[in-house]
């Protein structure tokens, strides 16, 4: 779990820094051809785009009940040396639906934290430590129950850490991942592909720890 101290920096959107480099030196690699070759999936469930701050506060109660949240955030891309951007959009797929965030929209961070700062609700994905420490530059507050997949699969062996390989290996699927959508602009209202991609994301997170937490890689939570 993802402590406020324990927050570390990581590179790339879905390639965590690993915490103990070799961990997983001379274990199962994933590869392209491997993954290509897999039947194509994505969430075609409800999704919800939320826009606006008391539909957000309520989305955010509708989840309080939930044992495990798939979690995600997505960030305009910076083309210059030196720029940042804060995330403008936060992801939360719940057991049968995915709530797609404008975050700026909703009046800020601060409408999530009675989820965020929940120890008795996971909120799982790839990467997220980052994810957690850019959410808290809007705005401070106690991070508890985030779990790192990549962590348990790197300890099962799997040398790969991102989101659309340990999907192949664990789901048996291939991820839709457009990489003009991930580098779009996600500051401005969101189109149909973005949504979609955004909710892929989030969806993937959670199947991808149910079933880690399934077969014993990843304890129970």
């Amino acid at each position: 779990m993802v402590e406020p101290e324990d927050i570390a920096s990581e590179s790339g959107e879905e390639e965590p820094s690993n915490p103990n480099p070799g961990s997983a030196r001379g274990g199962l690699r994933i590869e392209k051809n491997f993954i290509d070759g897999l039947p194509e999936a994505e969430w075609n469930g409800p999704i919800e785009l939320v826009e606006r701050e008391n539909e957000a506060e309520l989305a955010i109660r509708t989840m309080m009940n939930e044992r495990v949240l798939g979690f995600d955030t997505e960030t305009k891309p910076s083309h210059r040396r030196g720029e940042y951007h804060l995330p403008s959009v936060l992801q939360l797929a719940t057991s049968d639906r995915v709530f797609v965030f404008r975050i700026e929209a909703c009046g800020g961070i601060p409408f999530a934290f009675p989820v965020l700062c929940n120890p008795r609700i996971a909120k799982v994905g790839i990467a997220v430590r980052d994810d957690v420490r850019n959410l808290m530059r809007r705005a401070p507050f106690d991070a508890h129950g985030f779990i790192e997949i990549s962590d348990y699969s790197r300890k099962a062996g799997v040398e790969n850490t991102g989101l659309r390989a340990l999907a192949a290996h664990y789901l048996g699927f291939q991820m839709k991942k457009s990489k003009r959508v991930q580098i779009s602009d996600w500051s401005r209202r969101l189109d149909k592909r973005q949504v979609q991609y955004a909710a892929n994301d989030a969806w993937v997170g959670r199947e991808l720890f149910l079933k880690l937490e399934s077969t014993g890689i990843v304890p129970k939570f």
